[in-house]
């Protein structure tokens, strides 16, 4: 049997295909449950390789210690199937991202690409892991390789268009990017990858008018979605720029942090929002204990730098020095093992850790000193330029508060210049 884009599938029938399109259809678009609805396909048809394979990635696209075991069983299940060529590949990557070889899983998942370029899934978790991983030029090549194929009308169409923006915008195009993430908007109002990627080129270019009326003019992406949180961060983050602590705090409280999560991706928006704040001078009150209780089952995992990372703010803010030491104990165990989060750890994560602790414990030059080896090398750990801002922004307050007036004026110029081009850039490109 075949997928509404004529690649051929192992196992199924119809009813399951049909939920298995759902699935993936509900992931592109960063909404509902796709786990759920992939396991109801494999009720129906526990023959159906993608479904497993489906299971595995958004176990593993969690980037929590914690999925590894469920994604390992979904592997398993599947390679105990026939399965074809294209499912082999996906099962490599799946392999290799299970045993954290982030980097040789994205290689894996390139090759497949380039073989299968209609494969939706495989462009998907590819870019996740370029993501993950701080492969900027990656995460619009990868995209930009497979287009050719590509044309309007095909299912997923606006999915493609909505990560070739995020591509274009990391990269720096960003007129491209938010003509491309608008069309897939426009298209598809619930893609809340498309519409994030329009988020950030208003965040990069410090329009912070028009990002608010960008995420308060679409609620595609305010219902059930499982970037919402992510894509309030952006929201907040205008409000931050604009001087209106009292709205970032609301949207905290509210749809950021209120539900109380409990995964990894919007734990790290709230430990970003409420550093950034408290760098502000905004008075946040008890939010840094409870958000450090939610981390706290996590501080020994050494799982992803970039998490542990944002553990530690809201241990620091927290003042949970038992948590700290948890945490930077699963750090240097990390740095010993033979996995990419060896690297991403002994490269970046373990500085900015520390930096970040002692930013807390108000040791301002030894923070800059940990944080000026790294800023600019801090892409290899992942996350995106908005969400790694928070280190510059951290080493100019230190920098402040040490007496290194020179080096933070330094800095601040260099932003404002950045900010400049950025904004100038767009505006050039928009008349042309």
């Amino acid at each position: 049997m075949k997928d509404t884009l004529g690649l051929k599938l192992s196992g199924g029938n119809a009813r399951a295909i049909d939920l298995l399109e759902q699935a993936l259809h509900e992931f592109r678009c960063f909404a509902g449950n796709p786990v759920a609805t992939a396991e109801v396909a494999l009720a129906e048809a526990p023959d159906l390789v993608m479904a497993q394979v489906l299971r595995a990635w958004l176990y593993l696209l969690s980037s929590e210690a914690g999925a590894v075991a469920p994604a390992r069983e979904a592997l398993a299940a599947a390679r105990e199937l026939p399965h074809n060529e294209r499912e082999a590949w996906h099962l490599r990557a799946i392999a290799q991202l299970c045993d954290g070889q982030w980097r040789a899983a994205a290689l894996t998942l390139e090759d497949l690409s380039a073989h299968y370029p209609l494969d939706t899934l495989a462009l998907q978790a590819g870019q996740q892991i370029d993501f993950f991983v701080g492969d900027s030029r990656m995460l619009r090549d990868r995209i930009a390789r497979a287009l050719p194929a590509w044309s309007a009308g095909m299912p997923g169409w606006h999915a493609v268009l909505g990560m070739q923006a995020f591509g274009l915008e990391e990269t720096g195009d960003y007129l491209r990017a938010e003509r491309v993430g608008r069309q897939a908007v426009d298209l598809q109002p619930n893609d809340a990858w498309a519409q994030h990627a329009v988020a950030h080129v208003m965040e990069m270019q410090g329009r912070r008018d028009e990002g608010i009326e960008w995420m308060r003019g679409n609620e595609g992406w305010q219902t059930d979605s499982f970037l919402a949180v992510h894509n309030w961060w952006h929201l907040a983050l205008y409000h931050l720029a604009q001087g209106d602590s009292a709205e970032v705090l609301a949207l905290y409280d509210g749809p950021i942090h209120g539900h109380r999560p409990e995964i990894h991706v919007e734990l790290v928006d709230a430990s970003a929002l409420l550093w950034r704040l408290t760098l502000a001078g905004a008075d946040v009150g008890t939010r840094w204990s409870a958000l450090a209780e939610r981390w706290a089952p996590f501080a020994g995992d050494g799982h992803y730098a970039f998490s542990d990372w944002h553990a530690a703010m809201a241990f620091v803010g927290a003042g949970r020095e038992d948590l700290l030491q948890t945490l930077l104990q699963a750090q240097a165990d990390a740095m010993t093992r033979s996995d990419d989060n060896a690297a991403f750890t002994s490269e970046v994560g373990f500085a900015a850790t520390r930096a970040f602790i002692a930013y807390g414990q108000q040791d301002w030059a030894r923070a800059v000193a940990l944080l000026r080896p790294v800023r600019n090398q801090s892409h290899r750990f992942g996350g995106s330029h908005a969400q790694r801002d928070v280190i510059d922004l951290t080493l100019i307050a230190a920098a402040q508060r040490s007496g290194q007036t020179a080096l933070a004026s330094a800095l601040t110029q260099e932003r404002r210049l950045l900010a400049r081009q950025r904004a100038g850039a767009g505006a050039a490109l928009a008349e042309a």
